[in-house]
């Protein structure tokens, strides 16, 4: 089956009907990984058949659930991105959502500013500082397997804007890390997900800052 098949058909699984140039920036996308993956180890995945459904799709499942979540404009902080995942996905499927790629290794965020001049995503950047000290307001905070979430909510709680939400990837659901999480955070929603392709578990847990 040919890749543009499989992520088609993956997407309508999840409930997205991909249109011909998202199409086509997700598969520019995969192609990118793979090439610079070569000089800059940016995943650990080498065949693109896995970056497919172990990346794209795995970062696909998350669009439904933001748009219903999150239907409107917003600027969207991606905490360490890597290779811009699920970043760079969210920048394609949602062009009304302004997305930073953080990560604290130079080469990781210079990819992902290549990706947004290559793939033509004025909404797309990648920023190198680590989330201690960056500076700034946003309305979606997003990661994925990225730390532990008391690390993660910690970290980030002074740069998510008022009404704002926080969306971390997780794969099992994290029972221990959601009995430890700091005074000031309400999550809301842990939701599963079923990736096509993927035989592994995936949850989205879902936070805001606890009305005081």
């Amino acid at each position: 089956m040919s890749q543009d098949l499989v992520l088609r058909e993956g997407a309508a699984k999840l409930g997205l009907a991909l249109s011909d140039r998202q199409c086509e920036r997700l598969r520019a996308y995969g192609a990118l990984i793979l090439k610079w993956n070569k000089v800059y180890n940016l995943t650990a995945l080498r065949d693109p058949t896995t970056v497919l459904t172990h990346h794209l799709l795995d970062s696909l499942s998350v669009i439904g659930p933001l748009n219903r979540e999150w239907p409107g404009r917003a600027k969207l902080l991606d905490v360490g991105a890597g290779a811009g995942l699920p970043g760079v996905v969210i920048a394609i499927l949602r062009e009304d959502i302004d997305v930073s790629c953080l990560d604290a290794v130079a080469k990781k965020a210079a990819f992902v500013q290549q990706v947004a001049a290559e793939l033509g995503l004025p909404n797309l950047r990648g920023v190198h500082a680590r989330v201690e000290s960056l500076a700034g307001n946003y309305e979606l905070i997003s990661s994925r397997a990225f730390a532990s979430l008391p690390d993660f909510f910690t970290g980030s709680i002074r740069l998510l804007a008022p009404g704002g939400l926080w969306l971390a990837m997780k794969g099992k659901v994290p029972s221990d890390e959601l009995t430890e999480l700091p005074p000031g955070i309400d999550v809301f929603h842990v939701e599963q997900l079923s990736v096509p392709g993927l035989d592994a578990e995936r949850c989205i847990v879902w936070a805001r800052k606890a009305a005081s």
